[in-house]
């Protein structure tokens, strides 16, 4: 199976209030963005990452290097929206299209691969990553803000509501969206142009596919993963929280190692 991986990194973070895009913020003093891509290399799942590249594109690009290919989003209008710039240069080139993001830089390799390898076995229309925590407090918190994941009596995904969308029965949910999704890549193109921007920010989100592909009678197949590798860094505070997770991990694998 042939692996395409999309990183969106388009994004300028307004919550940041920085002069560069929220993907450069530092994490263990790289930027996250930077983690992201040795995550993905690591995992051999691709032979090179496609970056989406917005705001501060010359800046991510100095940061990356050559190492990558990039695809410009000229208007943020959603991640649905991101990923179809993509179209172009990745159509027919593979048979799934793995998508990640620049502010997500705790996933790792394993992680990749265990997606990956998943949606090769049982080739669904999307193969996608949830997360399951005890509740929605201290360092958890931020996923009080994740989609909630809602499954039918067969025990499958059934949809995603987001928090606004939400009744309060339905945000007692605990297992939450990540947004990790592997795609199988002709479905993808194809349902790309069907999404509809609707909403309260007018804009074209991914997670909409699945409802998609559910409607279609396609198969939505879940991957669990660690909460720590689901966060992102949206604001200064939940930089470092996540940056606080990484020492926690990179000191726990060192104790490890020198037993």
């Amino acid at each position: 199976m042939r692996v395409k991986v999309i990183i969106l990194a388009a994004g300028q973070g307004k919550r940041f209030k920085a002069p560069y895009p929220k993907v450069l913020a530092e994490v263990g003093g790289k930027p996250m963005i930077a983690r992201v891509v040795e995550t993905v290399e690591k995992s051999k799942v691709t032979d090179r990452p496609v970056v989406v590249v917005g705001v501060g594109a010359e800046q991510v690009e100095a940061v990356l290097g050559a190492g990558c290919d990039y695809v410009i989003q000229e208007q943020q209008l959603g991640t649905g929206h991101a990923v179809a710039q993509c179209r172009a240069a990745l159509e027919g080139r593979a048979d799934a299209i793995l998508v990640l993001y620049g502010d997500q830089p705790l996933v790792t390799p394993t992680t990749v691969k265990t997606i990956t390898a998943s949606h090769e076995r049982q080739r669904p229309a999307i193969t996608m990553a949830t997360t399951t925590v005890p509740d929605f407090r201290e360092w958890r918190a931020p996923f009080g803000q994740f989609g909630r994941i809602i499954r039918g009596s067969n025990g499958d995904v059934a949809r995603i509501v987001e928090v606004k969308d939400a009744t309060a029965a339905e945000l007692e949910a605990r297992e939450v969206n990540p947004s990790y999704f592997c795609f199988d890549a002709a479905w993808l193109w194809a349902a790309l142009p069907k999404l509809s921007n609707r909403n309260r920010q007018e804009e074209y989100y991914l997670t909409d596919l699945v409802g998609r592909a559910i409607t279609e009678g396609r198969r939505v197949v879940a991957v669990s993963v660690r909460p720590e590798e689901a966060l992102g860094a949206n604001s200064p505070e939940e930089l470092e929280i996540v940056s606080k997770l990484k020492f926690q991990i990179t000191n726990s694998k060192s104790q490890t190692n020198s037993k």
